[in-house]
């Protein structure tokens, strides 16, 4: 099971603070992905960067039997489940709280708010779908009230079916999540600047409309 081991960067948190959440990829770091926030425009956002046990958040592929990366997959859910809460508990607002991930920490970050859609301040997947062998829609509830999503991916990719991409993006929008994807032929299985050029427009930037 995962140990609660969650790095911390930039602005103190506060109740009026905006709150970045950022999860690894398989084999990656806290530190790595925390590196990463230096292209994104949050720097006066409170970052926190949960490492996973043995730097893995669950052991098989995001497309195998959820019972197969059993019982990571919930120790990892649980993991961010619980950050949420003590964000909230500080008076952080969700529309204040944002979410980010690679690769295996882009499914989970989407695994984790489509279980638990809200009007959230943006969420940025690079390289992710949900979780499973197919699309479990029973899993999913709530209501994201146009939280701006931005979600890239190469195709093909040796990890990320693009055809996992497009159902999860169908799943979000019937969510009422306003989505974005951007599919790049031979990408590779990286991040690239029109991806990090996309995310801060479009979740990092993201102004309140005011009406």
């Amino acid at each position: 099971m995962h140990q609660k081991n969650i790095v911390t960067k930039g602005k103190e948190l506060t109740a009026t603070s905006k709150v970045l959440i950022m999860l690894h990829g398989r084999g990656g770091s806290a530190e790595d992905i925390l590196s990463f926030s230096a292209h994104l425009n949050v720097k006066d956002f409170t970052l926190f960067a949960p490492e996973a046990t043995d730097n893995t958040w669950y052991p098989y592929s995001f497309l195998a039997p959820p019972s197969q990366n059993e019982p990571w997959l919930s120790s990892a859910l649980k993991l961010i489940e619980e950050l949420v809460h003590e964000v909230l508990s500080k008076g952080v607002t969700t529309e204040n709280i944002y979410f980010c991930g690679f690769s295996q920490g882009a499914c989970l970050i989407l695994e984790y708010v489509t279980r638990n859609a809200n009007k959230y301040g943006g969420i940025a997947a690079f390289t992710g779908g949900l979780i499973g062998d197919k699309i479990y829609s029973e899993n999913y509830k709530g209501d994201f009230q146009g939280t701006p999503v931005f979600i890239g991916t190469s195709n093909p990719d040796p990890h990320v079916p693009v055809e996992r991409v497009y159902a999860t993006i169908n799943i979000l929008k019937d969510m009422n999540a306003v989505v974005t994807e951007k599919v790049y032929n031979n990408m590779g299985h990286t991040i690239n600047q029109d991806e990090i050029d996309n995310a801060n427009k479009l979740v990092f930037n993201a102004q309140p409309v005011n009406l």
